[in-house]
């Protein structure tokens, strides 16, 4: 796995309970996962991908779901929570100048991140819908955390007289789902198109600034 599985690296660098045959099992499983979907990969086949009998896997996950949640609520509670929050903190701790500014450094943020990152991201785009434990974990670990501290984001640029006044979580809700609508097609629908970033991201916020600006 090249290019996006540095946060994965990461963690296994920082964990010192990880076996070897473990950190293997969940390399094969992350790009199985990601690549087949959780439903159309085997624990024989993450076995043979990993290099490992099919029993060792069974010696430390009993089912192939509790691999899955082995992988997905670590990953979430002692690692990316704190690296997805730290890296948001960079951006929302910033006095930008004007709500448009945020909005910029929030989206290069974002791709930055997601570009490094993108197995991991498909597991949670591809499983969370199916998976309700996984919903709750992404919501008590990251979402919660996250959009209590982008509603004071949005209430300062209130306060300004940039944004019109509205309940912040409808405003977040539009932005988010404008901004993870872009990346998501960039990055997982139709990463083969010739994207210009500088372009798609100008168009992005002045499409986001059009519908809650208050300057008419």
């Amino acid at each position: 796995m090249n290019g996006p599985d540095n946060l994965i690296e990461e963690i296994f660098e920082h964990s010192d309970e990880l076996t070897e045959k473990q950190k293997k099992i969940i390399l094969a499983a992350i790009q199985a996962f990601a690549e087949k979907g959780y439903a159309s990969t085997s624990t024989s086949e993450i076995a043979k991908n990993a290099g490992v009998a099919e029993g060792t896997i069974f010696r430390h996950y009993k089912t192939k779901k509790d691999l899955l949640y082995s992988i997905i609520e670590p990953m979430l509670e002692k690692f990316i929570a704190p690296f997805v929050l730290k890296d948001m903190e960079k951006v929302l701790n910033q006095k930008h100048a004007t709500f448009e500014d945020f909005l910029r450094a929030m989206i290069e943020n974002r791709i930055k991140f997601l570009s490094k990152n993108m197995l991991l991201l498909k597991i949670f785009i591809q499983e969370i819908p199916f998976q309700p434990e996984l919903k709750n974990l992404f919501k008590e670990h990251i979402g919660t955390k996250v959009i209590a501290r982008f509603t004071q984001v949005v209430e300062y640029y209130q306060a300004k007289g940039e944004i019109l006044v509205a309940p912040p979580f409808n405003i977040i809700r539009f932005i988010a789902s404008t901004i993870f609508g872009y990346l998501i097609f960039r990055n997982l629908l139709l990463p083969e198109l010739d994207w210009d970033d500088k372009a798609e991201i100008e168009q992005t916020i002045q499409m986001i600034m059009h519908g809650i600006s208050t300057q008419k």
